[in-house]
């Protein structure tokens, strides 16, 4: 009777999976269209967009304590649906909306008791997945079987790590793992992007080629993950559209897939620009925070050096301890009065402290820089791989929040939404910026990859450059002219509104006494951090992108073209209809114009009616402040006085 039963069950579940299960499910605007498969007892899915197909059935799976693999098939479904509407403590646009209908399928695995159930999210935005154990195991997960499938022909996107070059490439032959998120070129469209969401107690997650079937990208983990259920994955983000702009107009799905915000009282998360201090003396910082005044930022920063050889474990970050490499005279800062000045003229300040100061003495040094008077702390050097780290990370940027300190993470570090619930996280680097003097080329491709994930601390220059000494072997920085920004001035500007970052680093590898007060440093002092909305108006990766961003009725716009030349029209039709504007336009000019910089600044009477025609220079760029009429005198002074 026994052998009769067992034999039963056996029957009865190769049946099942012999009827293989199938289900569908559609986001709420009905473009995307998923299914869900157990044929053959594996478990596979497909993405449908806009009636295109953008993932062929690809397989899904994930080694936690077993392999869920094979002999797997569909179980009991719970549905649920969501709409509403929040208002992030700032961000890329003032609300956002939070819509999708959501599917919890059990996986039930033959001869197991272990549980498995897949949360699937579908959004007009993009589709979501995750693995989620809920019962009480203790658990080991050495390995994600997810894949994705792509028509042949796809192209990528390819960048080794956060801080490396892209190369469009095929999926074949690739060097190794790429970072995420990961743009792909459909053969005819659309254009597909995968993400991730909520990582925050996991490890790093790249994608591979599949070495056994073609087109297929999987899952790459950095290493182990344990913990004891309840427990989940990050979410499987998939983002498709018709043009690549409309990818990152969408990024705040990335938001969306993460809880809200866990602090009580936001008041003192200030967004803002910041500038470097980098003489590490108190003559410097004075003479910066009466630039920062002058120019509206509102902050500065000190940075690597302050406390110490920050490589070296016994630098003290609660001493101020001038490292000889920066400054041979070790006395020569004085930060608690550069801190009270600073404070006195309204600006903060923030401090860069290595994570191997922070590893060793964080629950020391947040009560102490709070009593210092210091606005924030950005992590240097930081170590995000492993479970260990991650987790490390986010417990460190939870615990600077109980001391009210902002926090900028620097190095390989990429968002994944923690930003909205714990906003402190203003920012954060895991981005090839003007640190690596990166071309034009690499700047128009950013907004379509990185930027998908969130802001990105890109810090932004403006008087390490070459102002047409072509023919000079050093410029006056002493360093050879390929350690210059290799873009224009007008091209910089720009960035400050293409770029998104609550705390957005300007004038990086300069000093108050570089600037001359060039007339289009106008564009830096008006120009916001956060918005309240958000448009791409044009863009194809790697060529060129025009940004609109608007804070209030003020409108900026910035728009780059890549190594090459390019006339780029701008049409204003996003402005309300019957609404005069004035525009102030900054552009790379001639050698007629009398600054170094030749940057050529014009005001005109704009409305939705117009259409801005600009002739980009190689490596250029243009950048734009809209103004409405009724707020000119208020705004620009002697506004009547000046000819349109």
């Amino acid at each position: 009777m026994k052998i009769l039963c067992i034999l039963g069950l056996w029957m009865a579940f190769s049946l099942s999976i012999l009827q293989a299960k199938e289900i569908k499910m559609s986001s709420p605007d009905g473009k995307y269209q998923v299914t869900l498969s157990d044929e053959g007892g594996n478990l596979h899915y497909s993405v449908n967009w806009n009636h295109k197909e953008a993932i062929k059935p690809s397989l899904l799976g994930i080694n936690a304590n077993v392999v869920w693999r094979d002999q797997l098939a569909l179980g009991d479904i719970t549905t649920a649906e969501q709409d509403t509407v929040w208002h992030p403590v700032y961000g890329e646009r003032s609300t956002i909306k939070d819509r999708y209908k959501a599917w919890s399928v059990v996986i039930n695995r033959q001869h197991s008791r272990e549980k498995l159930v897949l949360d699937v999210r579908a959004y007009n935005e993009g589709i979501a997945f995750r693995y989620r154990f809920p019962g009480g195991q203790y658990l080991k997960i050495t390995d994600e079987l997810t894949e994705y499938t792509l028509p042949e022909g796809t192209k990528a996107y390819f960048t080794a790590r956060a801080q490396t070059p892209y190369e469009c490439l095929p999926l074949e032959g690739w060097s190794g793992e790429s970072d995420r998120p990961l743009l792909l070129i459909l053969p005819g469209g659309p254009y597909v992007c995968l993400g991730e969401a909520q990582v925050v107690d996991y490890v790093r997650t790249k994608f591979k080629l599949s070495v056994e079937k073609k087109n297929t990208i999987q899952s790459a983990m950095y290493g182990p993950v344990e913990d004891i259920a309840p427990y989940h994955t990050p979410w499987r983000v998939i983002m498709c559209a018709d043009k690549p702009g409309q990818i990152l107009e969408h990024n705040d799905l990335i938001l969306n897939l993460n809880p809200s915000c866990r602090i009580k009282d936001t008041s003192w998360i200030k967004p803002g620009k910041v500038m470097r201090e980098v003489t590490l003396t108190t003559e410097g910082g004075k003479a910066l925070v009466d630039f920062a005044v002058k120019r509206n930022l509102q902050y500065i920063h000190f940075d690597a050096g302050w406390y110490g050889f920050e490589y070296d474990k016994a630098s003290d970050a609660t001493t101020v301890t001038l490292d000889p490499r920066r400054n041979l005279n070790v006395n020569a800062l004085n930060l608690k009065e550069v801190v009270a000045y600073a404070k006195n003229r309204g600006i903060g300040v923030i401090l860069y402290v290595n994570q191997r100061a922070l590893q060793q003495q964080l629950d020391e040094i947040l009560p102490l820089y709070k009593s210092w008077g210091i606005a924030g702390i950005k992590f240097g050097f930081v170590q995000v791989g492993s479970q260990v780290w991650t987790k490390w990370m986010h417990e460190a940027v939870k615990k600077c929040a109980d001391y009210g300190l902002m926090v900028d993470i620097h190095d390989e570090y990429r968002p994944t939404g923690f930003s909205r619930t714990y906003p402190n996280l203003m920012t954060q680097e895991g981005i090839r910026g003007n640190e690596e003097f990166p071309d034009a080329t690499h700047n128009v491709t950013l907004p379509f990859t990185r930027f998908v994930a969130g802001a990105a601390d890109y810090t932004i220059c403006y008087y390490r450059q070459d102002f047409g000494r072509l023919n000079t072997d050093k410029d006056n920085y002493g360093v050879p002219r390929s350690k210059s920004i290799q873009t224009t001035p007008a091209h910089q500007l720009a960035l400050a509104a293409v770029y998104y970052s609550p705390l957005q680093y300007m004038y990086w590898y300069d000093k108050p006494s570089d600037s001359q007060d060039e007339p289009e440093l106008k564009f830096f002092d008006d120009i916001y951090t956060t918005w309240d909305d958000t448009k791409v108006l044009q863009g194809e990766i790697g060529q060129f992108i025009t940004i609109a961003r608007r804070k209030g009725e003020e409108w900026f716009i910035g728009s780059i073209t890549n190594n090459e030349a390019r006339a780029l029209p701008v049409s204003l039709d996003f402005l309300p209809e019957g609404k005069n504007y004035v525009a102030e336009i900054y552009t790379d000019g001639e050698r007629s114009i009398k600054t170094r910089t030749k940057v050529k600044c014009s005001r005109y009477r704009v409305n939705s009616m117009t259409k801005l025609n600009f002739e980009l220079k190689a490596s250029g760029g243009s950048a734009v402040r809209l103004i409405p009429e009724k707020d000119v005198n208020k705004k620009l002074g002697n506004y009547k006085k000046q000819k349109l």
